[in-house]
């Protein structure tokens, strides 16, 4: 009976091939670069960011359809003499986002009939208590009530960063945290939900985290720079950004003064919730597919971006979707994970698409979402192209206000060089 259920679980799978995909939305980006003035601008945000987070390098791109796009790297993979300089085309790990991944692995295999949003986790996952009540649905909007696992495991990670983590050790380390509330009852950012939810897709399919991503994401979306690193490489991508954090100790606080290199490291800290490693390109990708549900039947991107309030502490122009947020117009991810900031952040009714990655964690998500606020303000306002027009993207935050957020949230910036005399 094992056989045949296993059986028909893969049959299954196989089957969400042929799902139905909605088509790609066309923004007719004109093929130019972004005007001079406008370039600038997205130059010093870029290099203030890198200097403010105290990151080695950084790199970036914003892309306004109507206008012209812009990519922008400095300094170099790493602090290491003789580092390579970065370049648009350097790999970076995703952070967080990788939580848009997983999430829409799962929305797939609900268009497919292998799973229902409602399904509970009890019923998927073998020999783990505690979870009652909690539904696959739950575990992507951050209603599940579990606590996030990596507040407290953060200075464990930073400091044994090659350690390969078992991901029931880390749910279980979420589950010991008290809990935001009952199911469905309370929002609470929560990784711990994200890498249960993969738990048990793996369980349901019989397959992979890694080999999920590339069929229902990675592949029809040409993503060929993504991967879900084995949590057992822990080298460095040639040529990758490297990760840096201060060292932590303790109550939130951090030694400016000690800072840790974390760029071999285990991919099963994040996991399903933070584990991917990407460029610039294939970011734009999964942040306009994301945004717009190009990868799902129509229904089942309605359901994605019906969207729950993540709380009174956050702006009320905050909303979460089904692995991601909204933020305003723009729907998207912007997260922490050790040695790595990454936000990847798109408008879906004109395209515009902002995706930053800097390689020092130490001033956490809130510093990187500004930076990419920052980014799509100045990119908003791009003067159009001779043939198109310029859309009202009405963005709930100014330029000033993004800048202002990221000089505040900066937890241990490199000193600014005085200037040369005359």
């Amino acid at each position: 009976m094992a056989a045949i259920i296993v059986a028909l679980s893969g049959a299954l799978v196989m089957s969400a091939c042929t799902a139905p995909v909605g088509s790609s939305v066309d923004y007719r980006q004109v093929d130019a670069p972004l005007p001079d003035d406008v370039a600038q601008q997205l130059d010093d945000v870029l290099a203030s960011a890198v200097r403010l987070s105290g990151s080695s390098g950084g790199v970036a791109g914003v892309w306004s359809p109507w206008s012209g796009s812009w990519t922008g790297a400095v300094g170099t993979v790493g602090f290491d003499e003789g580092a390579a300089k970065v370049t648009p085309d350097t790999e970076f790990r995703l952070t967080t986002v990788t939580s848009e991944v997983t999430c829409t692995v799962l929305a797939r295999l609900v268009d497919a009939g292998v799973v229902k949003y409602e399904d509970q986790v009890a019923d998927l996952v073998r020999s783990l208590p505690g979870v009652e009540g909690i539904t696959l649905d739950q575990l992507c909007r951050n209603t599940s009530g579990l606590a996030d696992y990596y507040p407290a495991l953060r200075h464990a990670f930073v400091t044994n960063p090659e350690r390969v983590w078992p991901v029931r050790e880390l749910v279980a380390s979420g589950m010991a945290e008290k809990r935001a509330g009952a199911p469905g009852t309370q929002w609470s950012y929560s990784r711990t939900g994200v890498l249960l939810l993969g738990l048990a897709l793996e369980q349901r399919t019989g397959r992979s985290m890694s080999d999920l991503a590339d069929q229902y994401v990675f592949g029809p979306l040409g993503m060929e720079s993504t991967t879900l690193p084995s949590p057992d490489v822990t080298a460095k991508p040639a040529g990758a950004l490297g990760g840096y954090s201060a060292s932590p100790v303790g109550g939130g606080k951090v030694d400016c003064a000690v800072v840790l290199d974390v760029s071999r490291q285990s991919s099963s800290m994040g996991g399903a919730a933070a584990g991917a490693v990407s460029t610039l390109d294939d970011t734009k990708r999964l942040s306009e597919a994301f945004a717009t549900g190009e990868l799902l039947t129509e229904a089942t991107a309605r359901d994605v971006w019906n969207t729950v309030p993540p709380g009174a502490t956050s702006p009320s122009w905050y909303a979460q979707g089904l692995g991601g947020m909204e933020f305003g117009p723009m729907r998207g991810s912007a997260g922490e994970a050790p040695g790595a900031l990454t936000a990847a952040i798109t408008d879906p009714e004109t395209g515009l698409t902002v995706v930053i990655a800097l390689n020092n964690s130490s001033s956490g998500a809130e510093f990187v979402r500004q930076v990419a606020f920052a980014l799509a303000s100045i990119g908003s306002k791009a003067q159009p192209a001779s043939d198109r027009e310029l859309p009202l993207v009405e963005l709930p935050w100014s330029l000033e206000q993004a800048t202002a957020n990221m000089e505040q949230l900066a937890v241990c910036p490199t000193p600014e060089e005085p200037a040369a005399e005359g």
